[in-house]
């Protein structure tokens, strides 16, 4: 048998993070215009492409080169800390419990993002209905399991059609006759004919933490407690 003059080369092993860099997620979208001056107040200054509204990047350095941001879907915020694939996020109370992971904790109320989670349906509807009556509803909604729990406590079936967008389309189309979605100004659900009848949950985005991080890397603490002063001192100058 002929011998290979050059054995060949192991496989490459993916790249990993190392142990002393601290990531934090922030979300993609409205949230993210308000965090800016928070990070900021945190002594986190993201570099220039982060600002950039054409770059693809979805990993950024800051000033200090043992803390990077990724950018993510806000659902994705809670998933990339509870996984420990980031030892730090901002995101939603909505979306925190939703999706009640047991690694997340949640320190520091960053007092942004204010909305909130309610249940809608057409103004005509309403005119005649009295949520005190309901005994099973069909919903759509991105908050399933938060739905489903706010209704059983009340002892009222809840059957959801998960949705990730476009909510208000739902009783027009006959998917279904009510939503549970995020309100803030209420005027989207206006231009669509819908009207608030329930509050389930008021909202704010929480500083969110990997609870092993908290425990294994000596940065997170610290940071932690920058956010807590960012915070208070962003309450003060307002």
């Amino acid at each position: 048998m002929r011998r290979l003059l050059h054995p060949p080369s192991p496989p490459r092993k993916a790249r990993r993070v190392p142990d002393s860099q601290i990531i934090i997620a922030v979300p993609k979208g409205r949230i993210l215009a308000e965090a800016l001056p928070l990070l900021a107040r945190a002594g986190v200054h993201p570099e220039a492409s982060f600002s950039d509204e054409n770059s693809r990047a979805l990993r950024f350095a800051t000033n200090d080169p043992a803390i990077s941001l990724i950018r993510v879907r806000a659902f994705d915020v809670a998933t990339f800390v509870a996984h420990g694939a980031a030892q730090l996020g901002i995101v939603g109370s909505d979306v925190i419990a939703e999706f009640g992971y047991s690694e997340l904790y949640a320190p520091v109320d960053l007092g942004i993002g204010h909305c909130r989670l309610s249940v809608a349906e057409p103004a005509e509807m309403a005119a005649q209905d009295d949520p005190r009556g309901w005994s099973h509803v069909r919903v759509a909604t991105k908050y399933p399991h938060v739905t489903a729990a706010h209704f059983a406590s009340r002892g009222v079936q809840a059957e959801c059609v998960k949705l990730n967008g476009a909510m208000e389309l739902a009783p027009t189309l006959g998917l279904a006759p009510r939503i549970v979605d995020l309100v803030s100004s209420g005027r989207t659900l206006l231009e669509n004919g819908l009207v608030e009848v329930e509050t389930i949950m008021e909202v704010t985005s929480r500083l969110v933490v990997n609870r092993a991080a908290m425990k294994t890397r000596s940065r997170v603490v610290p940071l932690v407690e920058a956010f807590r002063r960012a915070v208070e001192a962003q309450e003060i100058a307002a």
